[in-house]
């Protein structure tokens, strides 16, 4: 899209007065706002592009990491150079339904609340899950799947994490 000259540039809105952007007129306003748009969608393009390249370059080393300090997710660090890799994969827990089902019914069968395990939702809460006794959790693990979330890198200059 074609902007007209007189559009201010996104630094130029960043210090101008609320007052006066708002008294534009609503063609300006138009095409600022269309503006915003296509720089939005331009960062949201170009940060997806960064993360997969960080993806790419880290992904392995992040894997041998939680490998080695025992974890299959969560955060750990490395250094590449003179900068620190916070490497972030969340953990995704899914719950089968059917399974969650009968397991709150043969709880309910023993005399036990299954609210004091299962969310209403028939899903359960992974502190309440770990919190379980081990012969507890085996019977659950048929209903449990465990995905990882996509994983995030972020770079820190090594001097800024003292």
């Amino acid at each position: 899209m074609a902007y007209p000259e007189n559009i201010p540039s996104v630094d130029d809105m960043l210090n101008m007065p609320v007052t006066e952007l708002a008294l534009m007129p609503p063609s300006l306003l138009a095409a600022v706002q269309a503006e915003i748009d296509t720089a939005a969608a331009r960062m949201k393009a170009v940060t997806e592009r960064f993360a997969l390249a960080l993806e790419v370059r880290y992904a392995d080393r992040a894997a041998e990491c939680r490998y080695d300090a025992g974890k299959d997710t969560g955060t750990i660090r490395f250094a590449d150079g003179g900068v620190t890799v916070i490497a972030d994969l969340a953990k995704r827990i899914d719950w089968d339904q059917a399974k969650l089902a009968q397991i709150a019914e043969n709880i309910a069968s023993a005399g036990e609340d299954p609210s004091e395990f299962i969310d209403t939702t028939l899903k359960v809460s992974e502190r309440k899950y770990t919190a379980l006794p081990e012969s507890w959790r085996k019977g659950f693990e048929p209903a449990r799947t465990v995905r990882t979330g996509k994983p995030k890198f972020r770079l820190v200059l090594s001097e800024e994490m003292h």
